[in-house]
């Protein structure tokens, strides 16, 4: 169970990206789907989930206000907006089903991610 990345760049500090998950094997609609983000030196972390039937969606503190998670059934994607970047903020993103939108415990394996570089 492996999503694929996509949407990544070099922004400066205050730009936006979005960031998009997909998959050509597996139907993204029938999972919760969370977002984590690999920074430099630290331990990966769960930034936002969305829940399998679209009712709930969850933020780490850090980004909330900045960052909304959202899915296109139709196009089989998840999508990170993501607002005014920081320059922690930069990192791989990577989306993966989980087990729920609480505990970000992840189901499958982590795809090769996308590269965010918030930086002038």
């Amino acid at each position: 169970l492996q999503f694929v990345e996509s949407g990544g760049g070099l922004v400066p500090p205050g730009g936006s990206l979005r960031l998009s998950c997909t998959s050509s094997r597996f139907t993204l609609s029938s999972y919760n789907i969370a977002w984590f983000h690999q920074a430099l030196w630290k331990v990966r972390e769960g930034v936002s989930c969305i829940s399998s039937n679209d009712l709930l969606t969850n933020y780490t503190d850090s980004v909330k206000g900045r960052f909304t998670v959202s899915r296109d059934s139709a196009k089989n994607t998840v999508f990170l907006q993501m607002n005014d970047l920081k320059p922690e903020d930069a990192g791989i993103y990577y989306c993966a089903a989980t087990l729920d939108c609480n505990t970000y415990y992840r189901l499958g394996s982590l795809g090769q991610g996308t590269q965010v570089t918030v930086s002038t």
